[in-house]
Order: structure tokens, then C-alpha cells, then sequence
């Protein structure tokens, strides 16, 4: 398989417990503290990003906005993975460009179903 995924979350128990799913899958992945780290890491070679909502120095909201401003990153699927589910949340996600949502916590074959659906 060896495609990439950026996961890009503040918690280090979820970097890690998305990083060990997607390994167990065959993902390559990246990880990044917040949306600054998640943005110096962004590639065109990344297949996917999974972000949290909430994050320091920059939110998953404003980290969308960026990837989807930079013509070689902004056909590149993004997966919000965050403790909210609101609808005024999700609608906000979904106006910066997210391609899906999953809400904490998850069950990794709940994230492994989304990954396969929407990776390029």
C-alpha cells in the first residue's frame, strides 16, 4: 500500500493510538503536534490528513483553510477527528473544506472504514 497519512492532533495518546491503526493497515503516517507542526509537514506525496479540532498556535479550522489554499495540497482528503459533534461544528468543518468528521472516541475499524472510502 505505502501511502501517507498526516495525523495532526495536540494529544499524544491519540497521535498514537491513530498512528499504531494505521500502521497495523499498512499507512505510512506523519505526525504533528498542531496545526503550525501539521503545516511544515504537509506534502503532496501526504494521501490523507486526519486532524483535531481544537489544537494550540493553529485549530484544525484554520489548519483546513491553509492546506486548501495551497494549490498542491488542496485536493488531499482531511478527516476531522475531535470530541465535537455539534452541528454548527461540523457545518464549520465542512465549510473549510473538511472531507469528513469522526468524533472521539473512535473504534479503529470506524477510522480504517473512513480512510479506505475517502483516501486519493
Amino acid at each position: 500500500m505505502g501511502k501517507t497519512i498526516l495525523t495532526v492532533d495536540d494529544s499524544a495518546s491519540i497521535r498514537q493510538m491513530v498512528s499504531f491503526t494505521l500502521k497495523g493497515a499498512g499507512y505510512d503516517v506523519i505526525e504533528a503536534v498542531d496545526g503550525v507542526d501539521g503545516l511544515a509537514k504537509m506534502t503532496a506525496d501526504v494521501g490523507m490528513v486526519i486532524t483535531d479540532l481544537n489544537m494550540p498556535n493553529l485549530d484544525g479550522i484554520g489548519f483546513i483553510k491553509k492546506v486548501r489554499a495551497n494549490p498542491k495540497t488542496k485536493f488531499i482528503p482531511i478527516v476531522m477527528l475531535t470530541t465535537e459533534s455539534q452541528a454548527e461544528k461540523k457545518q464549520a468543518g465542512k465549510s473549510a473544506g473538511a472531507t469528513g468528521w469522526i468524533v472521539k472516541p473512535f473504534k479503529p475499524d470506524q477510522l480504517l472504514g473512513v480512510v479506505k472510502k475517502v483516501m486519493r
